[in-house]
Order: C-alpha cells, then structure tokens, then sequence
C-alpha cells in the first residue's frame, strides 16, 4: 500500500506543482518539463506496482448494475478527453473537461471496485482532479467558454471515442479484469 500511495501522491505533487509553488516551478525554467515528465511516469509505475501488489480487504463487491454505470462513466471519460483534443460542443459547456473526465473514470471504478486499493487509487485520482479544478479555478477564473465547431467533428471524435473505449474494454478483458458483469 505503502507504494501505491506514495504513486498517487508523486502523481499529485507533480500535476499540482505549478499551481502550488508557481515560482518554484518557474525558478526550473525548460528543466521543469522534462522533470515533470519523469515524476509523473515514475508515479504511473508505482501506481501500477502498487495496485498489482496491495492486500484486497473488500468492502463491496461489483453487481451488473453497477458494471454497467461504471462502463458509461468511463466512456464518458473517454469522450471528454476526445472532445477536449477535438474542440467539441461539450468544451464549451464543460470547464475542464480533461479533469472530468478523470473525475467520471474515477467514481465509475470506485464504484465496482470496492477494496482499499482502489480506494486509495481512484478516491486518491478523484481528489487529485477535484483539487486541481479548484485550484484552477481560484488561480485562472472562469474565462467565457467560446468554441466552434463542425457536424463532421462531432461524429469523428463520438466514433473515436468509441473505438478507443473498446480497445480500453478489450485490454481490461485480456488483463483479466472484469468489464460487463
């Protein structure tokens, strides 16, 4: 457990770095990216070992129901961050949509998974993104959402999204974890 919080916090730091020590991470200058870079893939391979490796006490186990809301959370995320590389009509409605796309991954898997690692992943991810909604938000204000987009767009990145959405379904599935039940 000890490494998969440790990844979720490395995960955090990093991501949250520029918004909480903004000079600090000016001070870094071209360094800082690259920096940034390694933390964050460190953080993803602790994540990983630590997930893989952590003692399951289960509270709650998964019911189809519950697989299914999961599974429309998650292509909902999948979308939004589609949508937020597309330019899509939800950009201009949804503020952040990268962040809630987290958000909904998040809370979808908290949902079916209901164990102290994936508490402290997905609750620890969930916080992460709210956090730094906040943070946003205090530091940038809300600028208006203007954005332009096409017919041809929408379906692009709705199929695109679809499609990445299976591949993440089809990987799940190899892996070994459940997807629809």
């Amino acid at each position: 457990m000890v490494l998969l919080t440790a990844g979720v916090l490395l995960w955090s730091v990093a991501h949250l770095f520029k918004r909480i020590a903004p000079s600090a991470r000016a001070n870094l200058g071209a360094a800082g990216r690259p920096l940034m870079a390694v933390a964050v893939l460190a953080s993803i391979v602790m994540m990983v070992m630590g997930y893989q490796s952590a003692p399951m006490q289960f509270f709650w186990g998964r019911t189809v129901a519950m697989a299914g809301i999961n599974n429309l959370l998650v292509l909902l995320a999948v979308y939004l961050m589609a949508a937020s590389v597309g330019k899509t009509w939800i950009t201009g409605k949804v503020r952040h949509p990268q962040l809630t796309a987290v958000k909904s991954w998040a809370v979808g898997h908290l949902l079916v998974n209901g164990d102290t690692a994936s508490f402290i992943l997905f609750g620890g991810l969930l916080a992460w993104a709210v956090i730094s909604v906040i943070l946003i938000g205090k530091q940038d204000g809300k600028p208006a959402l203007n954005v332009q987009t096409t017919a041809l767009r929408e379906v692009i990145t709705a199929v695109a999204a679809v499609l990445v959405y299976g591949g993440i379904a089809h990987a799940h599935a190899y892996l070994g974890y459940p997807v629809f039940g």
